[in-house]
């Protein structure tokens, strides 16, 4: 394996901190560019850190200076006008350009499953979505055009033991622990593909650097896509709880509690399972083996031990329980 010069653009997230320890792990030689704030997901001692705020164009550009590298992996652009900022200071610097962008861009509902890479990128719910949406297109144009060396990764529902994947994430385990009911979306049936980072990872860092792949598109996702039901008895199980479940219709809930609209009615409603033979074909090495039940337990336990990580939310508490009075439960 020849050792590759990488810049991660954040570096410090639920998906990019996995991929940045691996590429560590690797050999390689990773620069990560963001504020240096995060004690939860600490860097590895042999990254070399520059601090900035990306969304600081001059920032970055003068931290920056004038380094190429043979990869910049990109997790913190979401609209079409950090993407060109980006095309503009790394054109003609760089081997490769990672974006990562997202499987909610996936035409809602799917029109049939699994999903592969040509199903139609069309959300009309989520405007997160329709924003990456715009980004790829600003990426394609540039590499059609001027031969910029851009690969598009998509990521589903990655998670790390932070991040509590139901609707009301801490909220939810709130409510189980204190024998409340749990609202689940629809009739709780519905598949959906959870990914854990280190899976993601090797996929992820499995592309960098690769010149086959520029111009391309691929999801990275787990093959384990369990119902919500299942989603959230292994979380209160996790929790040492039995999970009372109450199942509203989802357009009652972003009825009752608009935010969770956009993230339910243009994604989490829908059934989601991938097809990963392309990536699979290039990084054999990709076969995720975290199942949920095991990313459960690591959430409960890291919550329990970092009881301010996510404070809790009466208000969301209280739009809860309108629901389940909603449906007379």
């Amino acid at each position: 394996m020849t050792t590759k010069r990488i810049l991660f653009i954040g570096g410090s997230g639920i998906i990019s901190s996995a991929s940045v320890a691996r590429a560590v792990a690797l050999g390689h030689d990773v620069t990560v560019l963001n504020r240096g704030l995060s004690h939860v997901r600490p860097l590895p001692e042999e990254v070399e850190l520059l601090r900035a705020d990306v969304r600081d164009t001059d920032a970055v550009t003068e931290t920056l200076g004038s380094r190429e590298f043979d990869v910049v992996a990109q997790f913190t652009a979401f609209t079409p006008p950090q993407v060109q900022a980006d095309i503009d200071r790394f054109a003609g610097r760089i081997g490769q350009y990672v974006f990562i962008s997202s499987a909610s861009a996936y035409q809602k509902p799917p029109p049939r499953l699994p999903v592969v890479e040509s199903t139609p990128l069309r959300n009309p719910f989520s405007q997160y979505a329709r924003d990456k949406i715009s980004c790829e297109d600003v990426l394609v144009h540039a590499y059609r055009e001027q031969g910029f060396p851009a690969t598009i990764v998509r990521p589903s529902h990655t998670y790390d033991r932070t991040l509590i994947p139901t609707m009301g994430r801490r909220t939810d385990l709130d409510r189980m622990r204190a024998g409340k009911p749990v609202v689940v979306h629809g009739d709780g049936t519905t598949v959906w593909t959870i990914t854990h980072t280190e899976d993601f990872a090797v996929g992820f860092v499995g592309l960098l650097g690769r010149r086959d792949v520029l111009g391309e598109a691929f999801h990275i996702t787990g093959d384990h896509a369990p119902s919500w039901n299942d989603i959230t008895r292994w979380i209160a199980e996790a929790a040492g709880v039995e999970a009372h479940i109450v199942h509203v219709p989802s357009d009652v809930i972003a009825e009752v509690h608009p935010p969770l609209g956009p993230t339910l009615l243009g994604d989490k409603a829908f059934p989601m399972v991938f097809d990963n033979t392309r990536i699979r074909s290039l990084v054999p090495e990709f076969r995720p083996t975290i199942p949920f039940w095991d990313g459960a337990a690591e959430m409960v336990a890291f919550h329990d031990a970092n009881p301010h990580w996510q404070p809790a939310e009466p208000e969301l508490d209280a739009a809860f329980d309108r629901m389940v009075a909603a449906v007379g439960r």
